[in-house]
């Protein structure tokens, strides 16, 4: 009997230790497939941003027809159009569709469904392309507007347009972001070097007064989103989501810490629309097979050299070659050479700036650091025309990069801020933009 028992007693050990097992199993699986799907959410939830995924797609640009300068913004229902437009480096012609997305404040996807936030089809190829003519460097150059006979959004806010091979739309080759807004409500907008923490220092803070006489928002301090970039950079953006104070159809943002920016420096310079000469701040032209390579002269630090004024393009770029009738096709792609004297950053790297690299922070656009000539060092394969960029530096574990530590701070430079006012109610399901403002600094 005691025999009997023990066998008995092993046998429902093993039993156990198998259902155990079995379900240690099942709950390791089911981890597995919850954390897959966790991180797949987390990866859409991301925020959109302008950028390219592929090396061949180049020089993507957004703008109001016309304006290459200009906020990538439209009006709801008006006579304009953005221009969307972007080269793929290859000889021949691909076949690209385009979808739209609805994105809310944050920039990532809405709650709407395609039938609610346009009018027409999602889904559109590309038509419009041009071969470069007369450029070392073979490349289409293709371009689209919206609105267009195809497709028209019927609601405000932000918006995403992702370019894919034809019958590829998982394939994501590059995306641009833009907004289109409704003038429900006016701004006003001010911005003072005389702030809540210097005077005429190293700082400017804005300030913002929404007026909305004939438009209702019943909870300002629970409905808004006031959303400032400056000089459209993403990294030192506020998201304000309470005013200071409310009062009949009056919305004050003033006196808010979140509004002070740092005030920077001008933009740096340089021109390469002519193969024949060096423009401005370029030391020399070379032809080395297969790329014409542009050397920018060495840059220096700018934290101590006091302000000095100079003409701003707010970190934007046009193309341009000086004999073409059409530079979109006839400008080339130049190798440029950067390079800033500096000593080394231990705590942080060293990022170039502006709309030339979509103001982003990756190793496309970070300088290393050459020890033997003392230099951070970068080169970045650019279309012909006039850039505005700067060196910024991004702390270890950080996402705000900084001004100060390379270009220096100083309250009289002329900087643009974009204020963007966003409105969900109670029981909205996006965040609708209902108000744009902009100012200048200095001005």
């Amino acid at each position: 009997n005691d025999m009997n028992s023990q066998l008995l007693f092993y046998r429902m050990v093993a039993g156990c230790t198998r259902r155990s097992l079995f379900t240690s199993r099942l709950r390791l699986v089911g981890f597995c497939l919850l954390f897959s799907f966790l991180f797949a959410q987390a990866q859409q939830q991301q925020p959109y941003a302008t950028r390219s995924f592929v090396d061949r797609i180049r020089t993507i640009q957004c703008f109001p027809e016309g304006n290459p300068l200009a906020p990538q913004m439209i009006a709801l229902g008006g006579p304009e159009r953005l221009t969307i437009a972007f080269d793929e480096l290859l000889p021949d012609a691909s076949y690209f569709n385009y979808k739209l997305i609805h994105c809310n404040a944050d920039w990532r996807q809405s709650a709407l469904s395609e039938l609610e936030y346009l009018d027409g089809f999602n889904v559109n190829p590309i038509d419009t392309y041009e071969f470069s003519q007369s450029t070392f460097t073979n490349y289409v150059h293709y371009s689209l507007s919206i609105p267009n006979e195809n497709v028209r959004p019927l609601v405000s806010g932000n918006y995403v347009l992702q370019v894919f091979p034809e019958n590829e739309p998982d394939r994501i080759l590059m995306q641009v972001c833009f907004s289109i807004y409704e003038s429900l409500v006016s701004m006003g907008m001010e911005v003072s070097s005389r702030t809540d923490i210097d005077y005429n220092a190293s700082h400017q803070q804005v300030g913002v007064t929404v007026n909305a006489p004939n438009y209702t928002i019943n909870n300002p301090y629970q409905e808004l989103k006031l959303i400032v970039t400056q000089n459209g950079r993403r990294d030192n953006q506020t998201t304000v989501v309470q005013p200071l104070s409310a009062q009949g159809n009056s919305i004050q943002y003033q006196h808010l810490r979140s509004l002070i920016f740092e005030a920077g420096n001008e933009y740096r310079r340089f021109e390469d629309t002519n193969i024949r000469y060096a423009g401005m701040g370029v030391q020399n032209i070379q032809f080395f097979d297969p790329y014409y390579n542009v050397t920018l002269f060495t840059g220096l630090p700018r934290k101590n050299s006091g302000y000095s004024y100079d003409q701003t393009q707010y970190g934007g770029y046009i193309i341009r070659e000086s004999n073409a009738e059409n530079s979109d096709i006839e400008a080339d792609y130049f190798i440029v050479h950067f390079s800033l004297e500096d000593t080394p950053f231990a705590d942080g790297r060293v990022f170039i700036n502006g709309d030339l690299t979509l103001n982003l922070f990756n190793e496309d656009n970070e300088m290393f650091y050459n020890a033997q000539e003392r230099k951070y060092e970068k080169a970045l394969l650019l279309k012909q025309g006039a850039y505005n960029y700067q060196y910024l530096y991004l702390p270890n574990g950080q996402t705000q990069a900084r001004t100060g530590a390379i270009e220096g701070n100083y309250y009289q430079t002329v900087n643009e801020y974009l204020a963007r006012l966003y409105h969900r109610p109670q029981g909205g399901r996006y965040d609708r933009l209902i108000g744009v403002g902009m100012v200048y600094s200095g001005r």
